[in-house]
């Protein structure tokens, strides 16, 4: 077998002649029980092994690099490759702006080469059909990346999972439409370019997964934020509701209180970036280099690059897909945070006195606000604190949220399971010196005084991920106590086992009960003391709804 290993490693042998058997027997050979090569449909991949013994497979090409003519549209095939691909470094990141200072990378750089993705697995044999989690990063669809440590998949693959995070085009390399662009496509549609590439990254593990030991027909997608709108579109879109079996969905969806944009208002802004930065056509604008169209959508005044009703991804919205029974049926475990925004979403830079929070939401709400007041009320400052803490993330993102899991758990026949997740993060670390926390959990270092933020009043937005995806040790930034590692223990379980059973429940945890038609939600509260209780706040929802229609 060490004279295979030399062939191989010579380039005299081909790939074709490899079969996943022949790599992992060399590999047992030499003492190692993990898959240290595998071949994928593309070509032959040698990975890495991690300290845990898990095996590690980074910066994988699941679609041709979206670059040249490939700019600004679906993702084109893998070519195929002779020889042995080493799978060691995570990919480049996808063209993005530093807009959040909670993102620590560990890519090779950033391009407009950004369609790769990464396994974890625990596979010995590329036998096992492990179940499978595909999940997608969050950052506005503007930010965002697979090497984050927060999403890495060791610990899930700990478990007995095949973990993969993918990587997807963002901003206006993800999610520019243009008449020009929607002209020149076999589908007639443009934009959505992002949600096309987690689409295709899909696919290759539909191909390919079964020869990392995982089963192809246990795949479960999870992604919190912009990964968890993800989440809901790749739920909703016929070319890849069929490829899944299961959804985790931690903070977002597309069923907000903000209808999907429709292709024309999405060609309106791409058709204003390109006048913006001086191109007259399609050719000019593909012509640009990437590091000036991103630069342009830096400044002021530059249109944002929505999520739209395409006619091809989404035939119709989400909402209305949803609503029609017509989305995967798939069990979902979804929920979101207890501080999704913080009251001055509401109040401003105002005090939080009864006084005020009643002139915000006259102003917000008008002829509808005395309905809002009674929904969220409040006569104390502690009682103006909540009320405004609940209406913002609310607004922001636990309104979507809940209408997913509401309009899911009634049309989709399968069990449904929902969480409000309320652990604040601990203090900082000493290292920290004088930071504070910022947007999406971010870190602001050296903040003067009109950027120090009150403090967590609950689990601000993005706090859960290290804790879920078991990953706490990863972030040097938090001092972690004991009791931080119980709840992290607590909701990875609780992820592990829905992504293998479809079910969260497991010995030694609390009972978790899928919702029921009919009955008042029970909702699972994961904090240090993790517990269901019925739901309080339906009424709430309906109201936002019955104003947002209006």
């Amino acid at each position: 077998m060490h004279y295979v290993n030399k062939l191989v490693c010579a380039g005299l042998l081909a790939v074709s002649f490899l079969s996943v058997g022949v790599a992992q027997t060399k590999t047992k050979a030499s003492g190692s029980s993990a898959l240290h090569q595998v071949k994928t449909a593309n070509g032959l991949l040698e990975g890495t092994a991690e300290k845990s013994g898990i095996q590690s497979f980074k910066g994988v090409p699941f679609a041709a690099p979206p670059v040249g003519e490939f700019r600004w549209r679906e993702p084109q095939p893998v070519k195929n490759w002779s020889g042995v691909r080493p799978a060691k470094q995570f990919g480049p990141r996808a063209m993005q702006l530093a807009l959040f200072g909670d993102m620590n990378f560990r890519s090779n750089g950033m391009n407009e080469d950004c369609l790769y993705l990464n396994v974890w697995t625990p596979a010995k044999t590329g036998k096992e059909k492990l179940p499978v989690l595909v999940y997608y990063y969050g950052g506005g669809f503007v930010a965002g990346d697979g090497s984050e440590p927060r999403y890495d998949g060791e610990s899930m693959a700990q478990q007995g999972i095949v973990a993969v995070t993918v990587n997807y085009r963002l901003g206006v390399f993800g999610f520019m439409s243009h008449p020009e662009l929607t002209k020149e496509s076999p589908n007639k549609a443009s934009g959505n370019y992002g949600l096309l590439d987690q689409s295709a990254a899909l696919k290759w593990v539909k191909q390919n997964i079964a020869a990392f030991g995982g089963d192809p027909t246990k795949v479960t997608i999870a992604g919190e934020s912009a990964g968890s709108y993800s989440v809901s579109a790749q739920m909703a879109s016929p070319l890849s509701k069929n490829l899944i079996a299961g959804a985790i969905g931690e903070s977002g969806s597309l069923l907000s209180l903000q209808p999907t944009a429709t292709l024309a208002k999405g060609e309106e802004a791409g058709v204003s970036f390109a006048t913006n930065v001086g191109a007259n056509s399609l050719a000019a604008l593909r012509a640009l280099p990437a590091e000036q169209i991103l630069e342009a959508t830096g400044k002021p005044g530059t249109p944002r690059f929505p999520v739209v009703v395409d006619g091809y991804f989404f035939p119709k919205s989400p909402k209305e897909i949803f609503t029609a029974g017509e989305q995967a049926k798939v069990p979902l475990l979804a929920g979101w945070n207890s501080e999704e925004s913080g009251y001055k979403g509401i109040l401003g830079q105002e005090a939080p006195t009864p006084e005020n929070y009643k002139k915000a939401i006259e102003k917000l709400y008008n002829e509808q606000a005395a309905e809002v007041l009674k929904a969220y009320p409040a006569t104390t400052e502690e009682e103006v604190l909540d009320a405004a803490t609940n209406l913002a993330s609310d607004r922001f993102i636990g309104f979507g949220t809940w209408k997913w899991i509401d309009v899911h758990s009634q049309t989709s026949g399968k069990p449904v399971y929902r969480y409000l997740y309320s652990r604040p993060r601990p203090e900082m670390t000493p290292e920290m010196g004088n930071a504070v926390a910022g947007l999406a959990g971010g870190v602001i270092k050296n903040p003067d005084a009109a950027q120090k933020a009150p403090p967590a009043r609950g689990a601000v937005h993005s706090a859960e991920i290290e804790y879920a995806m078991g990953n706490l040790a990863t972030n040097k930034v938090y001092a972690w106590k004991p009791e931080d590692y119980k709840v992290s223990k607590i909701m990875q379980s609780y992820f592990a086992n829905f992504i293998k059973k479809g079910n969260p429940n497991g010995a030694g945890l609390p009972n978790w009960p899928a919702l029921k038609a009919g009955s008042p939600a029970q909702v699972m509260h994961i904090d240090v003391n993790t517990r269901v209780e019925p739901d309080q706040s339906r009424e709430r929802y309906l109201l936002l709804e019955k104003i947002s229609i209006k």
